[in-house]
């Protein structure tokens, strides 16, 4: 490298965006992840000794995907090449290959090869690399945003070791934050910037896991803030939701106005307003509240409010719960949203909560009543010769599947616990009942 070269290198990396400048070198200054690069995980321990296999990284943006390969290439005696699968093409991986065949047979060097956005390879493109792979003349690094189990080759996904990266947490962030500020060296500490702790909340939510996002707002505040009367940069509330174009919610989520959402959001479902509950819905995601609280809020409410009025809602509830999991934002918007306004629809009914609410307190304060005789187990040896079992009638003999015998303890017998709404699929269930027990006639 030539002093020309030199210079404009190093005026490279004092023009590029905050969020490259800052990127670790050391796997001690990653932010996060802990739960693949704590000191006694297999991936920390197979970076420090140099002995990595196949990996392939998979995670959303900004959750440290090319940190960590660039962490690899700073601590490996590998040759280290990288290639974007947005723009490489066939021609760009052979030459790859031809330097790492050369690199191994002249120096005995391994090869590693970081594909970024992996999953943006065809079949082909894939099945290209595969026998190199598996021989052992490049080492693959591949990162990619797609759930690799469903965009990448079975064949190579079996000859790596696949890493989820989670989004950062909101202390991670804000620590991310708070270092670009003070960083002399690499950051914004030149520009005697200083962030309000609202906004420092604020940005660390507003990223959602995203430490690039951060970065790039907290960079866009500090580089278009005046300097105030003191000389230093303020960095308002106001001026972070403007640097990271989203408005200020006023929504605590630790505090009354919080539970106060909440509380709306539930009753807007119980009360059959769609519109409401996808209102205050949207709320809670525009401010980052967690997905799977809001879904755990609909299950609850599908059994409590709806119940047997609609026995569907609790499936729709239950899908939609597990579906937010595994896709996370911003597609979960529209699966709560659909089990939102379809549970806000729906017909209602809290008979199944009064139920058990009663049944509970009886049992709590009653004497706790013997099971009939009749009901009792006898299927152990010895049950029949204590009386277990005898004078049970079993349902299934006898027509319509219903036979009329004691179920209730001695002292509980005419309790009703359960009493079915006239409402919705309840209404059947209540007229079914009636009619097993000849109260009414059968339609």
């Amino acid at each position: 490298m030539d002093l020309f070269d030199y210079v404009r290198e190093r005026k490279q990396e004092k023009e590029s965006p905050l969020a490259s400048r800052l990127r670790p070198t050391r796997l001690e200054e990653v932010a996060g992840q802990r739960h693949i690069i704590g000191k006694d995980k297999l991936l920390y321990r197979a970076i420090l000794a140099d002995k990595l296999s196949s990996i392939i990284f998979y995670g959303p943006p900004g959750t440290g995907k090319t940190t960590l390969a660039k962490v690899i290439a700073n601590t490996t005696s590998a040759e280290f090449t990288q290639i974007n699968a947005t723009s490489a093409g066939k021609k760009d991986m052979e030459e790859v290959v031809r330097q790492a065949k050369n690199n191994q047979g002249m120096y005995g060097k391994k090869t590693i090869l970081f594909i970024d956005e992996i999953h943006r390879f065809n079949k082909g493109q894939q099945d290209y690399l595969l026998p190199f792979v598996e021989d052992g003349t490049v080492i693959l690094i591949g990162a990619t945003t797609e759930n690799p189990y469903f965009e990448v080759n079975g064949a190579l996904l079996s000859r790596s070791v696949i890493f989820e990266l989670k989004p950062l947490t909101k202390e991670d962030i804000c620590k991310i934050l708070l270092n670009a500020i003070n960083d002399q060296e690499k950051g914004l500490g030149s520009y005697h910037a200083v962030i309000d702790e609202e906004a420092l909340d604020f940005l660390a939510d507003a990223a959602n896991g995203d430490a690039r996002a951060a970065l790039t707002a907290i960079e866009l505040g500090v580089l278009t803030t005046p300097r105030g009367e003191d000389g230093q940069i303020h960095i308002t509330l106001e001026a972070a939701s403007e640097c990271i174009q989203k408005r200020v919610v006023q929504y605590d989520k630790t505090g009354d106005n919080h539970y106060d959402n909440v509380s709306a959001f539930i009753k807007s479902m119980r009360g059959s307003d769609p519109d409401a509950a996808v209102y205050y819905l949207a709320k809670m995601l525009y401010a980052g509240e967690d997905i799977k609280f809001i879904a755990r809020r609909v299950m609850i409410c599908a059994s409590e409010d709806v119940g047997n009025a609609d026995p569907q809602a609790l499936t729709v509830a239950v899908s939609a719960a597990q579906a937010v999991e595994r896709i996370g934002m911003p597609e979960a918007q529209i699966i709560l949203s659909q089990a939102v306004t379809y549970i806000a629809s729906a017909p209602k009914s809290n008979a199944a909560c009064l139920a058990i609410q009663r049944a509970m307190e009886t049992v709590k304060n009653t004497r706790t009543s013997p099971v009939p005789v009749h009901l009792q187990d006898s299927h152990y040896p010895g049950a029949r010769k204590l009386g277990h079992g005898k004078g049970y009638l079993y349902a299934h003999d006898f027509p319509n599947h219903y036979v009329e015998q004691q179920y209730l303890p001695d002292d509980l017998q005419g309790v009703k616990f359960y009493e079915p709404a006239e409402n919705g699929y309840e209404k059947q269930i209540s007229r079914h009942l009636k009619f097993l027990k000849g109260e009414e006639e059968s339609e």
